[in-house]
Formats: structure tokens, sequence, C-alpha cells
């Protein structure tokens, strides 16, 4: 048997966004990934305003896989990032599954799919902007939360990793060479920590931290011998 609700809303992202809140009524746990959505209608704005028609979908789940569905455990911060991001891919368009996973010093919020590339945009602006919004709305909402929001789709974050340590290495060798320090890209803990220990080892330079969250940054200084 498959449940199935429709809802209304002023773009069809929204009116997603609405319908699976009705599902989650229904099934509560339920895993977003299993469910399908038909466009009903993509709806009108209307001239000047002027007889305005909402978007209209239907949203459906096999019964069985909602009922199997056990509820998320997770923390007031991780459950509000998982919506954020619920509600910049639904507003994109994007049809993908969202997971999280909370650690020690940050909280992974990765979205799979078959074509997430909306979702990263050029040169990552796009989820880095997602990744710095949620970062802004927890350190806002939650001032004592110390971990980081990590948004990741499609293995991006990995070969974020590999970027930031070559940016690191350059930064370091130019900080050498001109004899003056070197102020990198705003960054989240975890992007900082990863600059920090790739240049730990590094001869001639050293690495600190400076300016307030969200727009903290790495600062490359070179040192004498």
């Amino acid at each position: 048997m498959t449940l199935q609700v429709e809802a209304t809303g002023e773009t069809v992202g929204e009116a997603k966004w609405s319908a699976l809140r009705e599902l989650e009524k229904l099934a509560p746990g339920l895993d977003k990934g299993a469910v399908s959505f038909q466009v009903v209608s993509e709806g009108e704005r209307g001239l000047l305003g002027v007889g305005y028609t909402p978007a209209r979908v239907l949203a459906m789940v096999d019964e069985n896989a909602a009922a199997a569905a056990e509820p998320v455990d997770e923390s007031d911060v991780a459950a509000g990032a998982r919506e954020l991001v619920q509600r910049v891919t639904d507003a994109l368009g994007v049809d993908c599954r969202i997971s999280v996973r909370e650690g020690s010093d940050s909280i992974l919020v990765s979205c799979t799919g078959r074509d997430l590339g909306m979702l990263i945009g050029r040169h990552g602006q796009t989820i880095d902007a997602i990744q710095y919004l949620a970062n802004a709305i927890r350190h806002r909402t939650f001032p004592d939360e110390t971990r980081d929001v990590v948004v990741d789709a499609a293995g991006y974050r990995e070969r974020r990793r590999a970027t930031l340590e070559q940016l690191a290495v350059r930064s370091a060798q130019r900080a050498v060479s001109d004899g003056e320090p070197v102020e990198l890209e705003p960054m989240t803990a975890v992007e900082r920590k990863v600059v920090h220990l790739r240049l730990k080892e590094f001869p001639g330079v050293e690495t600190s931290s400076e300016g307030a969250e969200p727009n903290r940054f790495v600062v490359v200084s070179p040192v004498s011998d």
C-alpha cells in the first residue's frame, strides 16, 4: 500500500516541502529518500501578481518502507542543519537523500543522488554558501555549540580537502619567498584544521586563526630560523 498526500506552495520546492511534512505526520521517522513526487501543477504568478495559482505536487511513499524507517535521534543543531539543507535542495529542485552524522568536532550533512552538480555549484560556490549559512544559523541559534556543520555532496569535501592542502602549501611558499604573512579566505574550523595540520611540519612558517566566527580565517606567517 502507498501513502500519498497532496500539497501546495508558492513554488514546486515549497510544495514538496509541505508534502514531506504531511507525510512525516503519517509516518514519523520517514526516510525522505524513499519518497517520490509527481508535479501536478507548477503554478503561475499571474500578471502583476494578480491571479496567483499555487504549485501542486503529489508525494508518495511505500507504506512498508515508511513503517521500516526508525525515528532519527538527532541533536537540535543537527536537526536544524538537516532541515535547512532539505529546504534548499527542494527549492533548487534537486532530488537527493540527506543523511546526518554527528561527531565530536563536526556535524556532517551528506547529500547523495545522481546529479548533484547544481547543489555543488561552480567551483563549489553553492554548497559552500549553504554550509556558510548553516554555520551562521548554528552560531546565532546555538552559541554554545562548538561543532561546525559540514555540508557534503557526492564526495565534494574530500576533493575540497585536497584543494585546501594545495592552497596551504602555495601560501606557505609565498609567505617564505615574500617574507610577509598570507591571509587565506574565511573557513570553517574543520577546514582551518586541514590547513594547520598540513603546514604543521612545513619549514619556515607558522599558522594562526584570526577573526570572529563565522568569518574566521587562517594566517600563514614566515618565521626566522
